[in-house]
């Protein structure tokens, strides 16, 4: 059975100030997601199914129709809304926005039966990554808690219009995750040096530390894990005293190794990973794809798009 591809695509892009998802980047207007597709069709992935909103489901399905992709690759569409939540659990008061990646993912349980691989929307993580994580998911069919991480080097995901939040990876003799610390506000300094700040002060890196670029790779027993876990983290004090707690694919990571129920190989990747983070990222990444194009990585027009 061929692996499925998750795309996290109900972000509305905050920071880079429109639906960046559907921003066209190539020479025919494909944005990053045209990309990963494409890519995800060439490691052997069978299905995608987008996680989006209600408010923009129209546009999004109007250009990401399954008849854009040729039939190449099967298409669903499954929805993240602030109050599907477990049955009994209600929306907090003032809460405006969903609960986050690992919230996100849940809400493809229904339509995911095979082991599947999770992304970013928006963004480009390089042919490699798709074949690395495709080659995993392939071998761990019918096993349960066998999960993956693709990481980068941190060097390679750095924006030059911003600091960036990165999960920062730790993993044992065995190449398997044993942690990831989330640093924010990362950002090469005057000197060079990379640094992120906290409670006011630099904190250096190293560049070639392995950072997560939330791509994932699972069985659909991580599922069952997540409802599970989900509850807890409703239930926790700290949720409930902070009604913008998110529930991240870390967080859920983080409860699955130290109880021992998942082992996470970290797949490393050599790739340099962009993505539209603020809107001055843009002109680097449709120079990056061009160069791309030039070396025959992609043809022109993706899709044969008019």
């Amino acid at each position: 059975m061929k692996p499925t591809l998750l795309v996290l695509a109900a972000g509305m892009g905050s920071r880079y100030g429109s639906l960046k998802q559907m921003d066209g980047l190539g020479p025919c207007g494909e944005a990053i997601i045209d990309y990963s597709i494409y890519d995800a069709i060439c490691a052997g992935f069978g299905k995608v199914v987008f996680v989006i909103r209600h408010s923009f489901a129209e546009a999004f399905q109007s250009v990401y129709s399954p008849e854009r992709f040729g039939g190449k690759i099967d298409v669903e569409y499954v929805f993240q809304e602030l109050d599907y939540l477990p049955e009994g659990y209600p929306v907090p008061e003032g809460r405006e926005k969903p609960w986050g990646t690992n919230h996100a993912v849940l809400m493809a349980k229904d339509v995911i039966k095979e082991p599947f691989a999770v992304i970013n929307a928006d963004d480009f993580y390089g042919r490699e990554a798709y074949v690395a994580i495709a080659d995993f998911l392939k071998n761990v069919e019918g096993k349960k808690g066998r999960y993956a991480l693709v990481s980068y080097y941190l060097k390679n995901t750095l924006s030059e219009f911003g600091s960036v939040s990165r999960g920062c990876c730790r993993a044992d003799g065995n190449g398997f995750l044993t942690e990831i610390h989330e640093r924010t506000a990362i950002s090469r300094k005057s000197d060079g040096q990379v640094c992120y700040s906290e409670d006011g002060k630099d904190y250096p890196l190293s560049e070639d530390i392995p950072v997560s670029m939330n791509f994932w790779g699972f069985t659909p027993d991580y599922f069952d894990y997540s409802e599970e876990i989900f509850k807890t983290f409703l239930d926790d004090s700290k949720t409930k005293a902070n009604i913008k707690a998110e529930f991240f694919i870390p967080y859920v990571a983080d409860v699955l190794i130290k109880r021992g129920d998942a082992d996470f190989n970290l797949l490393s990747c050599d790739a340099k990973w962009f993505g539209v983070t603020y809107k001055e990222d843009r002109p680097f990444v449709v120079s990056k794809i061009g160069e791309l194009i030039e070396k025959g990585i992609y043809p022109s027009n993706l899709w044969n798009l008019k």
